[in-house]
């Protein structure tokens, strides 16, 4: 079944983006993306080698695999705008993961100096994928509020990707399974004791949830409803 993602005109055979850092090696870096099957990558560009240098991190993902630069670590939309123009003009790319965080604890966002950066980044021709997650980065919570997930992804006209929070393969599944498009993951699988196992896992883990959301799940019963025929019983 053909089933692409299209963000921005721009067609995903999978609905899984990786992130990039916190890997013990970049061996078991480029495994591990291997084996998750992704379509995009993520990276701060603060971690990116521009001068030219040293091998770029870029350098290293294969040509197929979209590179989605990010503005991690910015605290205010000037600079979040500014880290962007360096991104597109050194990468080449108008495309950005923006990030605007306003508590440092919790990595949550700040939501207004986001949506001024969103703005600017638009009007300048920028494609815009904003964090503003309630599931703090690096955690491994699993979704904490699956409720407010599925409202959100029925009332975006825009693709939603579930950022941060995700823990294992059951976080991934129930993402898709609530309405989510894709999700971005990190740490679940750089921090894995096998990352490449756990990368594996995540792959099937969005196949299979986006496969539940299509099928659409039978209503919840508040009483037991048996699925044999009761028609045909001794003494019937």
């Amino acid at each position: 079944m053909s089933d692409p993602l299209i963000i921005a005109g721009r067609e995903f055979g999978s609905r899984l983006f990786l992130g990039t850092a916190g890997y013990p090696n970049r061996k078991l870096m480029l495994d591990a993306i291997a084996a998750s099957g992704t379509d995009m990558v993520t990276a701060s560009i603060r971690r990116i080698s521009l001068a030219g240098e040293d091998e770029s991190l870029v350098d290293l993902i294969p040509k197929h695999i979209h590179f989605l630069p990010n503005t991690a670590g910015c605290q205010t939309a000037k600079d979040a705008v500014l880290t962007a123009e360096l991104a597109r003009e050194a990468l080449e790319t108008n495309w950005i993961k923006l990030e605007v965080i306003g508590d440092r604890e919790l990595l949550y966002p700040d939501t207004e100096e986001l949506v001024r950066a969103a703005e600017t980044l638009v009007a300048k021709g920028f494609t815009v994928l904003p964090y503003c997650t309630e599931d703090p980065v690096g955690s491994g919570l699993g979704i904490s509020n699956p409720h407010l997930i599925e409202l959100i992804c029925a009332r975006s006209p825009v693709p939603v990707v579930l950022d941060a929070g995700i823990g294992t393969a059951s976080d991934a599944a129930l993402a898709l399974e609530l309405g989510c498009s894709a999700v971005l993951l990190n740490t679940a699988v750089s921090k894995a004791r096998d990352p490449v196992t756990m990368a594996k896992s995540m792959r099937a883990a969005v196949e299979a949830g986006r496969l539940a959301r299509l099928a659409g799940r039978i209503p919840k019963l508040a009483h037991a409803e048996p699925s044999s025929p009761q028609f045909g019983l001794v003494g019937t």
